[in-house]
């Protein structure tokens, strides 16, 4: 089995951000990445240590978000150069990884 070397890119975010269908949609249609999930976690805090959290009689849900994405290490750096003056500032997380290619 062949393993080839990729960049993990995890993005965080908030329901409540605009950014994550712009950013689904870039990722998937302009970049043509090879996988991207998006998370939607049940509670979460950042920087600011305020909770968001999913609770039975919320109306607005305001839930925190993962993106993740992968492609080869390259490329996932000039797709995050573009995207840096959209993301907020300590919310990328980035790894490298091997993928199995058959």
């Amino acid at each position: 089995m062949k393993q080839v070397e990729v960049m993990m890119v995890r993005i965080y975010l908030s329901e409540g951000e605009k950014l994550m269908k712009t950013l689904f949609s870039r990722l998937h249609d302009e970049e043509k990445v090879r996988g991207v999930t998006v998370f939607r976690g049940i509670a979460g805090f950042g920087r600011s240590g305020v909770v968001h959290s999913a609770r039975l009689l919320d109306l607005a849900m305001d839930l925190p978000v993962v993106i993740e994405f992968y492609d080869e290490p390259q490329k996932a750096r000039r797709i995050l150069e573009h995207l840096e003056s959209q993301l907020p500032a300590g919310h990328v997380v980035t790894w490298l990884a091997e993928v199995n290619e058959g």
